[in-house]
């Protein structure tokens, strides 16, 4: 399993990037919210990713953000949903958006997703819906200051030791977004995260 690469960008364009690594380069495929997320070529990135081995190959999906990915593995659930649909679907509207649009229903805005119809958005509702209330509640609450919480390094870092510790990506980035402002590192984060969750 590859929970995610670091790297230098070495290409960029919609659907795909390309990330060098001591010397490999790994073709990554993205959605447009993650691309957009991406820095300029030759500047090292991390992104979080899911291996998906099939007979006809080995594909590597990234995504920018936990919340992200941990949404692709959901819409991968529903009967019908491959991987490059659900990367459509996560194209198609920001993250904030696709969790509401779920939540409440909006068959309408789901279908408009490229290959995705009206009968495949009404199965993603049917199945996901109840799976995404807390999620839901979380990024509305989060999204209002979004512009002011910057996730650097640390963050990113501390998030990924949260969740290999069996903590929910959603809760791990709900809980680092409220401690890393009064702390310097990663493990900083983390211990001050832990301190609170066991109190």
């Amino acid at each position: 399993m590859i929970n995610f690469v670091e790297g230098k960008v070495v290409a960029k364009y919609e659907g795909m990037v390309v990330i060098e690594n001591n010397g490999l380069g790994y073709e990554i495929n993205i959605s447009n919210n993650t691309l957009v997320q991406l820095p300029n070529i030759n500047e090292v990135v991390r992104l979080h990713t899911v291996l998906l081995v099939r007979e006809d190959g080995i594909s590597l999906f990234g995504f920018s953000t936990l919340e992200e990915k941990d949404l692709f593995n959901k819409l991968t659930t529903v009967s019908g949903i491959g991987a490059k649909s659900a990367l459509a679907i996560l194209s198609s509207q920001s993250y904030p958006n696709l969790v509401s649009c779920i939540i409440n229903g909006d068959v309408n805005t789901l279908s408009k997703a490229k290959g995705i119809g009206r009968k495949t958005a009404e199965r993603i509702v049917l199945e996901l819906k109840d799976k995404m209330d807390a999620i839901g509640a979380f990024t509305m609450q989060v999204n209002i200051d979004e512009s002011q919480f910057v996730q650097n390094q640390d963050v990113t870092d501390a998030i990924d030791l949260l969740v290999s510790l069996g903590i929910p990506a959603t809760q791990a980035t709900n809980l680092v977004k409220k401690y890393a402002s009064e702390c310097k590192s990663a493990e900083e984060i983390v211990s001050k995260t832990l301190q609170n969750l066991n109190s």
